[in-house]
């Protein structure tokens, strides 16, 4: 490779990208060693002969074999950094790609059922040695990989939905601080539920109090968490079936003050707000408007926007928690956003928390694709 994908690898970032290659390997995708135009070794990587983003790499030290025992240790150490969850939560990421230096491999929890994603052509042809990894390390009854998502189709490979080991149910409680809730492996959001709000969820439930409204509600994991505190709460999303959920989940925790609003939180919040209606505790936790850097303009209008509308129905003294899990938005676009909504707003909020992403889905300095998750708590000064 050049010079430049040389230097982005030893900056400690994994990829290397299409246009970095100065000769390509004649092998089908698959674990390659890789050095520099000049000869100088750089580990190994996988090898993606489809994709832009041509190699990602695994092991720095040229002289490791990538094999069953190479993959076994490197599961090892990573499900490790994960033990203290298991005291609180029967749910959570086990490995989070770049994130735990494991490129394009995902694993999440559901009690005793594991989720994966293989997401490049390198990796796929190491499907074996990480589900037999897998299997002896967690002690799990059942593996799916829930491969449909569109970057599989940029590395040549198909999607689907398949069972790789055991069995796995169509629905799993999860338990997290308290609270439960079912999560969809089969078919659910991401991997079958919203794993990575999970702390911010704990700490929005310690701050709820008076009315609260969770908006995008989904299946109410937000809701739930603020019930235990907030005297009512109302779950407003745009989908029946997900409200329905809420419900479910309401009846699983024995709690009576959460009712469901269908709508589009847009529409709804203006509303509210020409009515006068108020609210003490707040949620906005949207989907990714940003899927692309190009749709970067058109997702900071709609933050603003949904912010703007909910500073306007929080109450005095009230507590807004606001999220975006878009990666294109940086920190700084976020905090910029907010700004603007509360220039807009006319009043006065101070910040008091910001969040990012849980031990589970670390985001590395230096590999700014691992972040993408952020969210500020503010409260109103008036």
């Amino acid at each position: 490779m050049n010079r430049r994908g040389a230097q982005r690898l030893r900056r400690g970032h994994p990829w290397v990208f299409r246009s970095d290659i100065e000769r390509f390997p004649a092998l089908p995708a698959g674990v390659v060693r890789v050095e520099e135009s000049n000869g100088a070794p750089l580990g190994w990587a996988l090898w993606s002969p489809a994709s832009e983003i041509s190699l990602r790499q695994i092991e720095r030290d040229g002289a490791r074999a990538i094999d069953a025992a190479w993959w076994h240790e490197r599961l090892t150490l990573t499900l490790r950094r994960r033990d203290a969850l298991a005291s609180h939560a029967n749910a959570y990421r086990l490995v989070h790609g770049e994130g735990d230096g494991l490129p394009s491999l995902v694993v999440d929890r559901y009690d005793e059922w594991l989720v994966v994603q293989l997401l490049s052509a390198g990796l796929e042809t190491q499907r074996e040695h990480i589900v037999a990894s897998l299997r002896e390390l967690t002690g799990c009854r059942g593996i799916l990989a829930r491969h449909d998502v569109p970057s599989r189709e940029r590395e040549g490979l198909e999607r689907s939905v398949e069972l790789l080991y055991g069995e796995v149910p169509r629905t799993v409680e999860v338990r997290e601080h308290g609270v439960r809730y079912l999560a969809a492996p089969w078919d659910g959001q991401k991997t079958g539920a919203f794993l990575d709000q999970r702390e911010n969820r704990v700490l929005v439930g310690q701050l709820a109090r008076g009315r609260a409204l969770d908006c995008f509600a989904y299946h109410g994991s937000f809701a739930l968490h603020l019930a235990q505190r907030a005297e009512h709460v109302t779950a407003l999303d745009i989908s029946a079936p997900a409200l329905a959920r809420v419900a479910e989940h309401a009846a699983r925790n024995e709690l009576h003050n959460i009712d469901a609003v269908e709508g589009d939180a847009f529409d709804v919040l203006r509303a509210w707000h020409r009515e006068g209606r108020q609210f003490d505790t707040i949620v906005v936790d949207p989907p990714a408007f940003a899927k692309s850097r190009a749709a970067l303009d058109g997702a900071l209008r709609g933050y603003k926007d949904i912010n703007l509308q909910a500073m306007k129905v929080l109450a005095p003294g009230g507590t807004l928690f606001t999220a975006s899990c878009s990666h294109h938005l940086s920190r700084g676009l976020f905090f910029e956003m907010l700004q603007e909504a509360v220039g807009d707003s006319g009043r006065r909020f101070a910040l008091r928390a910001f969040t990012g992403q849980p031990v589970d889905h670390p985001e590395i300095i230096g590999i700014p694709e691992t972040g993408y998750l952020k969210g500020a708590v503010l409260e109103s000064m008036d």
